[in-house]
Formats: structure tokens, sequence, C-alpha cells
């Protein structure tokens, strides 16, 4: 067993325990081939809700002021992509574009950080562009609630296959409709 594998079967038990969330869409998540998984960021803890959907490894672009020690021992074993945030972080992108073309799963925050009350964020379009590039899917998502330790809080709404358009600031701005879209649904 990998230390992925290792560590996703710990956060799957940790976030059914401890976080509880409800699942909405879970069909439109594809059972092969690549894919990006691109959605709202409301707290530390949702990517542990996105990692739990699949036995696939879902390589998360993360901030590199992360990867410091201790927890770089386990966000390295994650195959997370760090991403330096001062500018274009043309490594990042090539190692993600990388996972893509070898038919794996790249988890993004199209917003860049956590929403911290602000609402929904303006979207960066590195999800767009790399959906574009590799020619797959992106699935939007939205996290919506608040999580509470030990109790239901917390609904991850999954929306259909995105196929972004050659324009990419129309298909950013559509991408970022369906998110909110999945954030207002009733």
């Amino acid at each position: 067993m990998s230390k992925y594998s290792f560590l996703q079967k710990l956060v799957k038990v940790a976030t059914k325990i401890y976080i509880r969330p409800k699942y909405e869409g879970l069909e439109n998540i594809p059972k092969s081939g690549a894919f990006i998984i691109a959605g709202n960021h409301i707290h530390l803890v949702d990517p542990g809700t996105i990692m739990s959907i699949t036995d696939r490894p879902v390589h998360f672009l993360a901030k590199a002021s992360l990867f410091k020690f201790p927890q770089s021992l386990i966000f390295n074993s994650l195959d997370l992509i760090k991403v330096n945030r001062d500018g274009k972080d043309t490594d990042a992108y090539a190692e993600a574009i990388n996972y893509l073309k070898k038919g794996e799963i790249i988890g993004i925050y199209p917003e860049g950080t956590r929403e911290r009350g602000r609402g929904l964020l303006p979207f960066k379009t590195g999800a767009v562009r790399m959906s574009l590039e590799v020619g797959v899917p992106i699935i939007p998502f939205a996290t919506v609630g608040r999580y509470r330790p030990f109790r239901k809080g917390v609904t991850v709404r999954f929306g259909k296959p995105y196929n972004a358009k050659n324009d990419i600031e129309k298909s950013n701005e559509e991408l970022r409709e369906l998110v909110k879209e999945l954030l207002e649904r009733k």
C-alpha cells in the first residue's frame, strides 16, 4: 500500500467520523480518466471531503507556505502540488498538466484562497486553462454549510461535467456561475 493510499484511508475515516458530510451529485464524478474538480473553498479541511469520494488520488494545488515541517511530511505523501502564489507558477501548472496527461485527477480551488465569510470570490483561470490544454472536463462542486465537529453540517454538491471553450475568460465565468448555482441550490 502506498503512502497516499494509507493516508487517503485515514482521511476517509476521519472525514466520516469528524465531518460527516452529505454528498449530492456523486453520479457526476467520472469513474475513470482524467478530470479537474473545482469549487469553492471555505475551510482547511475541504480537501478531505473531496478525497473521500474516490479511491483514486486527487492531486490538489496548495499554497507553498503550507509545506513547512511537520505538515510537509503529510502533504508531500498526499502528492499535493506546491504553488508559489507570488506570481504565475509555471512549475506547478506543468506538474498538474503532467498528472492530467497520465489520467489523474486534479483538485483546485479557483478562488486561490479560502472565502473566510466573503462569499464566492473571483476565479483565477488555471482550471479552465488546464482543461483546454489537456482536453479534460471540469467537475464543478460547492461546499455548503458549516463544519461542526462530530455533527452533520456540510453538504458537498457536484455538478455535471463542464467542458471549457476557447474563450478562457468566458469559460472561467461560466465555471464560476456553475459553482454559484450549486451554492444557491435549495
